[in-house]
């Protein structure tokens, strides 16, 4: 049988349906735990950890919403990771870790093997805790790291460990969604997320919705969106004060890119399903074997 889910959300748990959860996870019947806002005892909380520590099957646990309310919690919880190889998705959104509870977390987190998207939205986080992160976005070629990473709401972050982010983001050969948004990064954070994105050579989604920017930083990423090959295909600008034509042009080129993309994934499937084709060459003669031939080795 194929694991299944458990999604509860908001609600108050027994000690006897903690128990059915845990067995469950022993069992490796699910892949998918999302216990977002509910309430369970410190008890029942550690009973989690331990199943989900010895799960395989585990690909997706979604902690968000308080759940992760205290150290005490960040320990089992980073205890659980340490033991589970499964887990590839961690949601922590609305957690009150801040840098302390993230360093306690951040040993378990580098040496994971398979998780790879993390949301640490509004976790009260601070420089400290941004420096953490970028070692799960190793420079190209040193190790796996992180491919969705999700910092929203957290102000406490200024534009100096923003910036130590951005250079992390530019040499990352892994990172493919980033989500920024509702943090006050302003125009000045904004030009050194554009330069780390023109030097991305993976990221492909940039959610920068009701961070404070203006047309000023618009212009920069249209710029950047326009004269440098970029992996970017969505960058969200909503809740700015951006104009919409500006908007609207960014949208366009960023269109524009994904559309050739699409031409030239098609043209390298047709190739291989008829190796007979030969790019930028005379069509292949039927009557000449031996040009044909030629023309299928030149490919």
């Amino acid at each position: 049988m194929l694991p299944g889910s458990i999604q509860i959300s908001g609600e108050t748990l027994s000690g006897a349906e903690i128990r059915d959860i845990c067995e469950s996870l022993r069992e490796n019947s699910v892949r998918l735990l999302s216990l977002r806002g509910c309430q369970l005892s410190e008890r029942d909380f550690g009973h989690v950890c331990r199943g989900a520590a010895e799960s395989r099957s585990l690909a997706q646990l979604n902690l968000n919403l308080g759940i992760v309310s205290n150290i005490n919690r960040v320990k089992q919880l980073a205890e659980a990771l340490k033991t589970n190889r499964s887990v590839q998705s961690l949601f922590l959104h609305g957690s009150p870790l801040t840098d302390a509870g993230l360093a306690l977390l951040n040993p378990a987190l580098s040496i994971h093997p398979s998780l790879v998207a993390l949301d640490l939205g509004d976790c009260m986080l601070g420089d400290e805790g941004i420096n953490l992160i970028c070692g799960l976005l190793p420079p190209d070629g040193a190790k796996s790291g992180l491919k969705e990473l999700t910092l929203s709401a957290n102000p406490g972050v200024t534009s100096k460990g923003w910036g130590r982010l951005a250079i992390a983001v530019a040499h990352s050969s892994q990172l493919r969604v980033l989500n920024l948004d509702y943090n006050p990064l302003g125009d000045q954070v904004a030009g050194m997320l554009a330069v780390a994105v023109a030097s991305s050579r993976t990221l492909e989604v940039l959610d920068l919705e009701g961070t404070g920017l203006t047309n000023q930083s618009a212009q920069t990423l249209l710029d950047m969106v326009e004269n440098y090959p970029t992996a970017l295909r969505t960058l969200i600008l909503a809740e700015n004060n951006i104009s919409p034509e500006l908007q609207q042009q960014i949208s366009d080129l960023l269109s524009e890119g994904e559309e050739e993309e699409e031409t030239e994934a098609r043209e390298v499937t047709a190739r291989e399903k008829n190796p007979w084709i030969c790019q930028n060459k005379p069509p292949c003669n039927l009557h000449s074997i031996s040009y044909s031939y030629l023309c299928v080795s030149n490919v």
